[in-house]
């Protein structure tokens, strides 16, 4: 651990398996922890937001979605659970949700009538265009203890993370 800065709960973590197990290399598991933490903890504090607008992060992420696919705020559901990470069943069972709240609509594709399309409804368009706001607003408060330097170096490191982790793109 560093001097400069205040033993974390990782760090509680290691010092048992120290004690426990001197014979392990930490470091994985240190790196890895934290990444977990940070993102357990960011959850917490984006669900706050995304809870004043009455809705949840996976309902914000299924709007924004949408609102970020541009005009006319339309796609198959196939690329809407692609894009989120989730199975088939799981979208089905959100969309179903989101259209009883009145956010989107399900219609049938003109280019394949066997298939259905979801959009953005007039006012699924207004709330994820106010939350997305909000959501940038929040994210500038959690990320602003940190410098420009040290935002930019933790980026970095996490792109490189990510394009190990994550299969290349098409």
């Amino acid at each position: 651990m560093s001097a400069d800065r205040q033993p974390d709960a990782v760090d509680a973590i290691l010092g048992q398996w120290r004690r426990e197990r001197p014979d392990l290399d930490l470091g994985p598991m240190a790196t890895i922890g934290r990444v977990k933490r940070c993102s357990a903890l960011l959850g917490r504090r984006l669900d706050e937001t995304f809870a004043s607008f009455g809705m949840s992060t996976w309902e914000f992420d299924v709007l924004a979605t949408l609102r970020r696919s541009g005009e006319p705020y339309c796609l198959a559901p196939t690329a809407l659970f692609s894009t989120l990470m989730i199975t088939s069943g799981t979208m089905t069972h959100r969309l179903k949700r989101l259209e009883a709240s009145g956010w989107i609509e399900r219609e049938v594709n003109r280019e394949d009538a066997r298939s259905l399309l979801v959009r953005l409804t007039p006012s699924g368009l207004e709330l994820v265009n106010r939350a997305v706001e909000a959501h940038l607003d929040n994210e500038r408060r959690i990320l602003a203890p940190l410098s420009a330097a040290d935002l930019a170096a933790l980026d970095a490191s996490l792109a490189t993370l990510l394009a190990v982790l994550e299969p290349p793109r098409d």
